[in-house]
Protein backbone atom coordinates (compact mmCIF):
# COMPACT_ATOMS: atom_id res chain seq x y z
CA UNK A 1 0.00 0.00 0.00
CA UNK A 2 2.75 2.43 0.88
CA UNK A 3 4.47 1.48 -2.34
CA UNK A 4 1.38 2.43 -4.36
CA UNK A 5 1.20 5.80 -2.56
CA UNK A 6 4.83 6.56 -3.33
CA UNK A 7 4.29 5.70 -7.00
CA UNK A 8 1.23 7.99 -7.08
CA UNK A 9 3.18 10.88 -5.49
CA UNK A 10 6.00 10.39 -7.97
CA UNK A 11 3.55 10.51 -10.91
CA UNK A 12 2.02 13.73 -9.55
CA UNK A 13 5.46 15.35 -9.21
CA UNK A 14 6.30 14.36 -12.79
CA UNK A 15 3.05 15.86 -14.12
CA UNK A 16 3.66 19.11 -12.22
CA UNK A 17 7.21 19.31 -13.57
CA UNK A 18 5.99 18.84 -17.13
CA UNK A 19 3.29 21.49 -16.71
CA UNK A 20 5.86 23.91 -15.31
CA UNK A 21 8.18 23.36 -18.29
CA UNK A 22 5.28 23.92 -20.71
CA UNK A 23 4.44 27.18 -18.96
CA UNK A 24 8.02 28.42 -19.21
CA UNK A 25 8.12 27.59 -22.92
CA UNK A 26 4.85 29.43 -23.45
CA UNK A 27 6.22 32.48 -21.63
CA UNK A 28 9.29 32.44 -23.83
CA UNK A 29 7.17 32.10 -26.98
CA UNK A 30 5.07 35.11 -25.99
CA UNK A 31 8.13 37.36 -25.69
CA UNK A 32 9.66 39.46 -28.50
CA UNK A 33 13.29 40.53 -28.74
CA UNK A 34 14.33 44.14 -28.23
CA UNK A 35 17.75 45.77 -28.37
CA UNK A 36 18.78 47.63 -25.24
CA UNK A 37 21.30 50.44 -24.92
CA UNK A 38 24.38 48.23 -24.46
CA UNK A 39 23.67 46.29 -27.65
CA UNK A 40 22.41 43.05 -26.07
CA UNK A 41 19.11 41.41 -26.95
CA UNK A 42 16.69 40.60 -24.09
CA UNK A 43 13.17 39.12 -24.13
CA UNK A 44 10.32 41.55 -23.49
CA UNK A 45 6.72 40.65 -22.87
CA UNK A 46 4.64 41.15 -26.02
CA UNK A 47 2.13 43.37 -24.29
CA UNK A 48 4.85 45.78 -23.16
CA UNK A 49 6.81 45.90 -26.43
CA UNK A 50 4.75 48.67 -27.98
CA UNK A 51 5.10 50.91 -24.95
CA UNK A 52 8.91 50.88 -24.84
CA UNK A 53 10.84 53.81 -26.25
CA UNK A 54 13.74 51.58 -27.36
CA UNK A 55 13.10 50.45 -31.00
CA UNK A 56 12.86 46.79 -31.84
CA UNK A 57 15.98 45.12 -33.12
CA UNK A 58 16.34 45.54 -36.90
CA UNK A 59 18.47 42.78 -38.47
CA UNK A 60 19.04 44.68 -41.74
CA UNK A 61 22.63 45.76 -42.36
CA UNK A 62 22.08 47.94 -45.47
CA UNK A 63 21.74 51.73 -45.58
CA UNK A 64 20.38 51.78 -49.15
CA UNK A 65 17.48 54.22 -49.53
CA UNK A 66 14.42 53.80 -51.74
CA UNK A 67 16.36 55.20 -54.73
CA UNK A 68 19.23 52.74 -54.33
CA UNK A 69 21.63 55.33 -52.91
CA UNK A 70 23.93 54.18 -50.12
CA UNK A 71 25.64 56.73 -47.89
CA UNK A 72 28.30 54.13 -47.10
CA UNK A 73 28.96 53.68 -50.82
CA UNK A 74 28.99 57.46 -51.31
CA UNK A 75 31.54 57.84 -48.51
CA UNK A 76 33.84 55.32 -50.20
CA UNK A 77 33.29 56.99 -53.59
CA UNK A 78 34.13 60.42 -52.16
CA UNK A 79 37.40 59.14 -50.72
CA UNK A 80 38.40 57.46 -53.97
CA UNK A 81 37.30 60.34 -56.18
CA UNK A 82 38.74 63.19 -54.13
CA UNK A 83 42.30 62.95 -55.61
CA UNK A 84 40.86 63.05 -59.16
CA UNK A 85 38.61 65.98 -58.23
CA UNK A 86 41.12 68.13 -56.37
CA UNK A 87 44.48 67.17 -57.92
CA UNK A 88 43.75 65.98 -61.47
CA UNK A 89 40.83 68.21 -62.50
CA UNK A 90 41.60 70.84 -59.80
CA UNK A 91 37.94 71.88 -59.80
CA UNK A 92 37.08 75.43 -58.78
CA UNK A 93 33.59 76.74 -58.08
CA UNK A 94 31.94 80.14 -58.35
CA UNK A 95 28.47 81.04 -57.16
CA UNK A 96 27.86 78.12 -54.81
CA UNK A 97 25.72 80.46 -52.72
CA UNK A 98 23.04 80.06 -55.41
CA UNK A 99 22.55 76.37 -54.53
CA UNK A 100 19.74 76.13 -51.94
CA UNK A 101 20.86 74.85 -48.54
CA UNK A 102 17.49 73.17 -48.04
CA UNK A 103 14.48 72.24 -50.14
CA UNK A 104 14.31 70.82 -53.64
CA UNK A 105 16.06 72.28 -56.68
CA UNK A 106 16.79 71.04 -60.18
CA UNK A 107 20.43 71.53 -61.17
CA UNK A 108 20.88 71.93 -64.95
CA UNK A 109 24.28 71.91 -66.67
CA UNK A 110 25.98 71.50 -70.04
CA UNK A 111 27.24 68.00 -70.81
CA UNK A 112 30.50 66.82 -72.42
CA UNK A 113 33.31 64.20 -72.78
CA UNK A 114 32.92 60.84 -74.51
CA UNK A 115 32.58 59.28 -71.04
CA UNK A 116 31.01 62.26 -69.23
CA UNK A 117 33.30 63.66 -66.55
CA UNK A 118 31.05 66.53 -65.45
CA UNK A 119 28.39 64.60 -63.51
CA UNK A 120 30.73 63.16 -60.84
CA UNK A 121 32.54 66.51 -60.52
CA UNK A 122 29.26 68.36 -59.86
CA UNK A 123 27.88 65.73 -57.46
CA UNK A 124 31.15 65.40 -55.54
CA UNK A 125 31.77 69.14 -55.39
CA UNK A 126 28.35 70.07 -54.00
CA UNK A 127 28.42 67.25 -51.46
CA UNK A 128 31.93 68.26 -50.40
CA UNK A 129 31.36 72.03 -50.24
CA UNK A 130 27.74 72.17 -49.05
CA UNK A 131 27.14 68.79 -47.43
CA UNK A 132 23.99 68.15 -49.51
CA UNK A 133 23.40 64.91 -51.37
CA UNK A 134 22.87 65.22 -55.13
CA UNK A 135 20.93 62.64 -57.16
CA UNK A 136 22.06 62.37 -60.77
CA UNK A 137 19.39 61.61 -63.40
CA UNK A 138 20.96 59.28 -65.98
CA UNK A 139 19.83 57.71 -69.23
CA UNK A 140 18.34 54.20 -68.99
CA UNK A 141 21.06 52.88 -71.31
CA UNK A 142 23.73 53.84 -68.80
CA UNK A 143 21.80 52.57 -65.78
CA UNK A 144 21.13 49.19 -67.44
CA UNK A 145 24.84 48.31 -67.86
CA UNK A 146 25.66 45.39 -65.50
CA UNK A 147 27.73 46.33 -62.44
CA UNK A 148 28.14 49.93 -63.68
CA UNK A 149 24.41 50.57 -63.28
CA UNK A 150 24.40 49.17 -59.75
CA UNK A 151 27.43 51.21 -58.71
CA UNK A 152 25.85 54.32 -60.23
CA UNK A 153 22.65 53.71 -58.24
CA UNK A 154 24.58 53.23 -54.99
CA UNK A 155 26.35 56.51 -55.71
CA UNK A 156 23.12 58.45 -56.19
CA UNK A 157 22.19 57.75 -59.80
CA UNK A 158 18.49 57.56 -60.71
CA UNK A 159 16.90 56.63 -64.08
CA UNK A 160 15.95 59.84 -65.89
CA UNK A 161 12.16 59.91 -65.92
CA UNK A 162 9.79 62.83 -65.13
CA UNK A 163 8.08 60.85 -62.36
CA UNK A 164 11.40 60.08 -60.67
CA UNK A 165 12.47 63.71 -60.93
CA UNK A 166 9.14 64.92 -59.50
CA UNK A 167 9.35 62.60 -56.50
CA UNK A 168 12.94 63.63 -55.79
CA UNK A 169 12.15 67.34 -56.00
CA UNK A 170 8.63 67.50 -54.55
CA UNK A 171 8.36 64.57 -52.13
CA UNK A 172 11.97 64.27 -50.97
CA UNK A 173 12.89 67.96 -51.35
CA UNK A 174 16.25 66.84 -52.73
CA UNK A 175 18.78 68.22 -55.20
CA UNK A 176 18.56 66.54 -58.61
CA UNK A 177 21.05 66.97 -61.45
CA UNK A 178 19.98 66.74 -65.09
CA UNK A 179 21.69 67.34 -68.45
CA UNK A 180 19.03 68.44 -70.97
CA UNK A 181 21.37 67.91 -73.93
CA UNK A 182 21.17 64.18 -73.28
CA UNK A 183 23.60 61.94 -75.17
CA UNK A 184 24.03 64.64 -77.86
CA UNK A 185 26.16 66.65 -75.43
CA UNK A 186 28.97 64.15 -74.77
CA UNK A 187 28.64 62.89 -78.36
CA UNK A 188 29.81 66.19 -79.88
CA UNK A 189 32.91 66.29 -82.07
CA UNK A 190 35.82 68.31 -80.61
CA UNK A 191 35.27 70.99 -83.25
CA UNK A 192 31.78 71.60 -81.74
CA UNK A 193 33.00 72.00 -78.16
CA UNK A 194 31.12 74.43 -75.92
CA UNK A 195 28.31 74.79 -78.45
CA UNK A 196 25.26 73.62 -76.53
CA UNK A 197 22.81 71.34 -78.27
CA UNK A 198 19.06 71.84 -78.05
CA UNK A 199 17.63 71.25 -74.56
CA UNK A 200 15.17 68.61 -75.70
CA UNK A 201 11.51 69.58 -75.45
CA UNK A 202 11.89 71.41 -72.17
CA UNK A 203 10.68 68.53 -70.02
CA UNK A 204 13.00 69.57 -67.20
CA UNK A 205 11.23 72.95 -66.98
CA UNK A 206 7.79 71.35 -66.79
CA UNK A 207 9.01 68.97 -64.07
CA UNK A 208 10.37 71.89 -62.02
CA UNK A 209 7.10 73.79 -62.49
CA UNK A 210 5.05 70.81 -61.35
CA UNK A 211 7.29 70.20 -58.33
CA UNK A 212 7.29 73.90 -57.39
CA UNK A 213 11.10 74.18 -57.28
CA UNK A 214 13.64 76.45 -59.03
CA UNK A 215 16.07 75.51 -61.77
CA UNK A 216 19.71 76.25 -60.91
CA UNK A 217 21.85 76.58 -64.09
CA UNK A 218 25.52 75.52 -63.94
CA UNK A 219 28.11 76.35 -66.60
CA UNK A 220 30.92 73.76 -66.72
CA UNK A 221 34.27 74.40 -68.41
CA UNK A 222 36.90 71.67 -68.73
CA UNK A 223 34.86 68.56 -69.45
CA UNK A 224 35.09 69.08 -73.22
CA UNK A 225 38.89 68.70 -73.13
CA UNK A 226 38.99 65.84 -70.61
CA UNK A 227 38.00 63.26 -73.26
CA UNK A 228 37.46 64.90 -76.68
CA UNK A 229 35.96 62.96 -79.60
CA UNK A 230 37.91 63.02 -82.89
CA UNK A 231 35.83 60.53 -84.86
CA UNK A 232 32.53 58.62 -84.49
CA UNK A 233 31.83 55.27 -86.11
CA UNK A 234 28.17 55.29 -87.12
CA UNK A 235 28.20 51.71 -88.39
CA UNK A 236 29.28 50.28 -85.02
CA UNK A 237 26.90 52.61 -83.19
CA UNK A 238 23.97 51.29 -85.23
CA UNK A 239 25.16 47.68 -84.88
CA UNK A 240 25.33 47.88 -81.06
CA UNK A 241 22.37 50.26 -80.73
CA UNK A 242 24.48 52.94 -79.05
CA UNK A 243 24.23 56.73 -79.36
CA UNK A 244 27.83 56.87 -80.61
CA UNK A 245 31.04 54.81 -80.77
CA UNK A 246 33.90 57.31 -80.53
CA UNK A 247 37.57 57.51 -81.25
CA UNK A 248 38.99 59.90 -78.67
CA UNK A 249 42.28 61.75 -78.38
CA UNK A 250 42.79 59.83 -75.13
CA UNK A 251 42.82 56.52 -77.02
CA UNK A 252 45.48 57.80 -79.42
CA UNK A 253 47.64 59.29 -76.67
CA UNK A 254 47.23 56.70 -73.91
CA UNK A 255 46.42 53.47 -75.74
CA UNK A 256 44.12 51.07 -73.85
CA UNK A 257 44.23 53.34 -70.80
CA UNK A 258 42.60 56.02 -72.95
CA UNK A 259 39.33 54.06 -72.90
CA UNK A 260 38.72 55.30 -69.35
CA UNK A 261 41.57 57.72 -68.61
CA UNK A 262 40.89 61.46 -68.70
CA UNK A 263 43.22 64.29 -69.66
CA UNK A 264 43.99 66.65 -66.72
CA UNK A 265 41.90 69.55 -68.00
CA UNK A 266 41.26 72.33 -65.50
CA UNK A 267 37.61 72.40 -64.37
CA UNK A 268 35.80 75.63 -63.62
CA UNK A 269 32.16 75.56 -62.61
CA UNK A 270 29.96 78.66 -62.31
CA UNK A 271 26.56 78.44 -60.63
CA UNK A 272 24.07 81.01 -61.91
CA UNK A 273 21.17 82.53 -59.94
CA UNK A 274 18.14 80.22 -59.60
CA UNK A 275 15.34 80.54 -62.15
CA UNK A 276 11.92 80.63 -60.48
CA UNK A 277 8.64 80.06 -62.31
CA UNK A 278 5.62 82.09 -61.27
CA UNK A 279 3.14 79.26 -61.82
CA UNK A 280 1.16 77.09 -59.38
CA UNK A 281 2.63 73.61 -58.82
CA UNK A 282 0.93 70.26 -59.45
CA UNK A 283 -1.07 71.41 -62.46
CA UNK A 284 -2.20 68.76 -64.92
CA UNK A 285 -0.51 70.61 -67.80
CA UNK A 286 1.44 73.78 -68.50
CA UNK A 287 1.64 76.02 -71.53
CA UNK A 288 3.87 74.30 -74.08
CA UNK A 289 5.06 77.61 -75.51
CA UNK A 290 5.93 78.87 -72.01
CA UNK A 291 7.85 75.67 -71.22
CA UNK A 292 9.85 75.83 -74.45
CA UNK A 293 10.56 79.53 -73.97
CA UNK A 294 11.89 78.99 -70.44
CA UNK A 295 14.04 76.05 -71.60
CA UNK A 296 15.54 78.13 -74.42
CA UNK A 297 16.23 81.01 -72.03
CA UNK A 298 18.05 78.71 -69.58
CA UNK A 299 20.07 77.20 -72.41
CA UNK A 300 21.04 80.69 -73.58
CA UNK A 301 22.04 81.70 -70.03
CA UNK A 302 24.46 78.78 -69.79
CA UNK A 303 25.74 79.31 -73.35
CA UNK A 304 26.53 82.99 -72.82
CA UNK A 305 28.20 82.26 -69.48
CA UNK A 306 30.41 79.64 -71.14
CA UNK A 307 31.52 82.18 -73.76
CA UNK A 308 32.50 84.59 -70.97
CA UNK A 309 34.43 81.87 -69.12
CA UNK A 310 36.26 80.83 -72.30
CA UNK A 311 37.33 84.44 -72.95
CA UNK A 312 38.77 84.61 -69.43
CA UNK A 313 40.59 81.27 -69.65
CA UNK A 314 44.34 81.44 -70.13
CA UNK A 315 45.02 77.72 -70.57
CA UNK A 316 43.09 74.45 -70.99
CA UNK A 317 45.34 72.83 -68.40
CA UNK A 318 45.85 75.65 -65.90
CA UNK A 319 42.60 77.63 -66.18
Amino acid sequence: MSTDRRESDSSSDLRRSRLSERGERADRASAVPARVADGTVVPIERGRAESLETPLYDPRMSDVDHWGRSEHAREIARRLYEPLYSQWFRAEWEGLEHVPREGGALLVANHAAAIPSDAPVIMHGIEKELGRAVYGLADYLFVSIPVVGTLWSRGGGVPAHPDNAYRLLHDDQALALVFPEGSKGPGKHYSERYKLRRFGRGGFVETAMRAGVPVVPIAVMGAEESMPILYKNRTLAKLFNLPYVPLTANMLALGPLGLVGYFPAKFRLRVLPPVHFDVPPDQERYSRSRVMEEADDIRELIQQELYKMLQQRRSVWFG
